[in-house]
């Protein structure tokens, strides 16, 4: 920017922009915004989140950046614990949170039976939780509320990277978040062969937390994120955006690259209380740092959006 107001003939740095010494140009004028003194030096204005000396300087010079993704856009999220697992709240806790934020839907994915250590469901205690969901949604709806829990599971990526449930129970899930929770220490190639064919599972909707990583905790696991990302792509498998700040995973510096090879994205809290759904704002923050629009993630649909999405029929009352 510094360049752009020199070749305009003015000096630009944190204390003022004035005209350079000896080119004759008039006096700057007051701006009242950012905004205008980027249009001043034949910019579009750049979000705060973009800047990072990744493209947008070029893009806004060209009129092309996106219109990224807004809070508000969001509608609904997946990926949320309940007591079932390791949560804190219920289901019907955890769904009146998300009304109260005004989202039209909210999917539920406890842990599965591999992750012991966080109190995963097995067949029978999951089977249980869908018939508890199917009840509340037959509750929600006589109380003609416009709001729908999915069923869900975040279901173990095995070290063979098959999955913790048969084809069968899968198939009886509205949705699938599909996660590494063990055998963390694999070589690059042998964890990357691992997610890739988790990923081409037919049953599998979204991977969650790519790297695996807690921030200031733990490091992230050996992966080749970009040939993860392309099997995503191939087989139309989203891609968490999980927005617990402990996690932030897929970083936003792949993301710009995601979108551009067509693969979705989901915000999601991985929420295990109730109160963790306000985690979303720092999603929606991660995703416009990675040049995100509305149309690349899939929970700005709203409620009919996203039953077509998932291939999931409509509640019938």
């Amino acid at each position: 920017m510094r360049g752009l107001a020199l070749k305009r003939g003015y000096t630009l740095n944190e204390y003022r922009l004035a005209p350079r010494e000896g080119s004759g140009s008039p006096e700057a004028p007051v701006f009242e915004s950012e905004a205008q003194l980027h249009r001043f030096l034949g910019l579009d204005y750049m979000a705060p989140e973009l800047r990072e000396n990744t493209g947008e300087i070029e893009a806004a010079a060209a009129g092309d950046l996106p219109r990224l993704i807004e809070l508000e856009n969001l509608r609904g999220t997946f990926h949320n614990h309940t007591v079932a697992s390791d949560g804190k709240n219920t289901l019907g806790e955890m769904a009146a949170a998300a009304m109260d934020l005004g989202l039209q839907y909210l999917g539920i994915a406890d842990h599965s039976k591999s992750s012991v250590q966080a109190n995963g469901l097995d067949e029978r205690r999951l089977r249980e939780q869908l018939a508890e969901i199917r009840d509340l949604n037959c509750q929600y709806q006589s109380e003609g509320k416009l709001f729908r829990l999915f069923a869900g599971s975040e279901v173990d990526i095995l070290k063979d990277g098959s999955l913790d449930f048969d084809d069968e129970l899968l198939g009886e899930l509205d949705y699938v978040v599909a996660s590494v929770h063990s055998a963390m220490t694999l070589p690059e190639a042998e964890m990357t062969e691992r997610l890739i064919r988790a990923v081409s599972h037919p049953k599998v909707t979204m991977l969650g937390h790519l790297t695996g990583r807690l921030l200031l905790e733990r490091d992230a696991y050996a992966v080749d994120i970009p040939a993860v990302i392309e099997a995503c792509a191939a087989s139309g498998t989203v891609i968490e955006l999980n927005c617990n700040p402990w996690r932030l995973d897929m970083d936003w510096r792949w993301w710009k690259e995601a979108a551009e090879r067509g693969v979705k994205c989901s915000i999601n809290p991985d929420a295990h209380r109730s109160s963790q759904l306000d985690y979303l704002w720092f999603g929606a923050r991660l995703a416009r740092k990675g040049w995100l629009t509305r149309a690349d993630v899939i929970n700005t649909l709203d409620l009919t959006g996203i039953e077509e999405f998932l291939g999931v029929p409509p509640l019938t009352p």
